[in-house]
């Protein structure tokens, strides 16, 4: 009976941590409820980096009736200072009696020490309610904090055969206009969208969001490893996101003054080409938690030849293109053996208008240097 009622009162927990998708970043998404006599006395949700915590809001939402009462939380209350005060003594001096928390923070600096405080204080404590909706709905900052690199999606809309474009290089547009709504709100929800240098000369894109309503567009990301950019890219002249290029050292110095001089980040990196854990490394040291790939094969394959991609959605639209010089999503040598391919895992499908979008996770590391 009590289980019962522990996970209807985490449930809408979890609907209030959802409030928070897109704006929480680098931080993650948590909700909180104060239950008292099976009835919501509190509700409390993180709506971005910076403002109050949830259980501090469900908390002051409550007021005195959060004496005696249980508070359920989505994911482990902080022990730490960080841009706010930690949760747990504003917890302890609130009088709640007992905490059901969805998951613990995977985060080095909590990690069960929020639980042992807890504890300590003579509050019971429960543990592992809504773990699994908690963690898929943290996903990215799990990753993050964990690896200190974003978690990466690759998104691409193909052909019924498998096309990404015509043989003249033709792609606008494969997708219906349900299936690009979709896509922005993928970018939406993620800290940075990436493509390479192909895919900006050959539709000259603006990577924001437009189609769905945002707070904040996304930092806009481009491999570029010879600085072919040009001047003229909407990139550079229609506002947006914040534009980050990576190059290889020892480009054009006046190019890269002049592409800082319209706002722009240039990073260059040593070797004979750019490194996708390298870049990744730089961007989480940039607290960039999550990346959407879009384009094209050619970073596809780097991409998924070094191992570093968590999820992909794949829409895929009843249209047939043909050619063999068509580009498909992904190049490079391919695997010898079916058995050998990378299988998708945990897939979902969503039907937009003529459009199937396929999603699923990759089950691989991104590889060491």
């Amino acid at each position: 009976m009590q289980r019962e009622k522990d996970i209807k009162f985490m449930k809408e927990a979890l609907r209030l941590a959802e409030k928070g998708r897109g704006t929480t970043s680098p931080n993650p998404m948590v909700g909180a409820v104060v239950v008292k006599g099976n009835r919501i006395v509190g509700r409390g949700y993180h709506k971005r980096a910076g403002s109050p915590h949830a259980e501090v809001i469900a908390l002051e939402d409550a007021g005195t009736k959060a004496k005696g009462a249980t508070l359920y939380v989505t994911l482990e209350p902080c022990i730490h200072y960080g841009r706010t005060p930690p949760c747990v003594p504003r917890i302890v001096s609130s009088g709640i009696k007992r905490v059901v928390i969805a998951m613990i923070d995977p985060n080095p600096v909590v990690k069960g020490r929020g639980v042992e405080m807890l504890k300590k204080a003579g509050i019971e404590v429960i543990i592992g309610i809504g773990e699994e909706k908690a963690r898929e709905l943290n996903e990215f900052y799990i990753k993050y904090i964990t690896r200190k690199i974003p978690f990466v999606i690759l998104k691409w809309a193909m052909s019924l055969d498998g096309k990404i474009a015509t043989f003249t290089g033709d792609s606008r547009w494969i997708s219906g206009e349900e299936s690009r709504k979709f896509v922005h709100s993928l970018r939406k929800d993620v800290d940075a969208v990436l493509v390479g240098i192909g895919t900006v000369k050959k539709d000259d894109p603006l990577l924001t969001v437009r189609l769905v309503p945002s707070e904040k567009q996304p930092l806009r990301v481009i491999i570029d490893p010879q600085l072919e950019i040009s001047p003229q890219s909407r990139l550079l002249k229609e506002e947006g996101g914040k534009v980050v290029i990576f190059t290889l050292s020892g480009v054009d110095k006046e190019k890269v003054s002049f592409l800082q001089d319209k706002g722009a980040e240039v990073i260059e990196m040593e070797g004979e080409r750019i490194r996708i854990k390298k870049l990744l490394e730089v961007l989480g040291k940039m607290e960039v938690t999550s990346l959407l790939v879009e384009g094209g094969e050619k970073v596809f394959t780097s991409f998924l030849e070094e191992g570093c991609v968590d999820k992909v959605y794949a829409i895929v639209s009843p249209l047939l293109l043909g050619g063999k010089d068509s580009p498909t999503p992904f190049g490079g040598k391919g695997f010898e053996k079916i058995k050998d391919g990378l299988r998708l895992k945990k897939l979902e499908w969503l039907r937009k208008g003529e459009d199937m979008i396929i999603s699923g996770y990759i089950e691989v590391k991104c590889l060491q240097e």
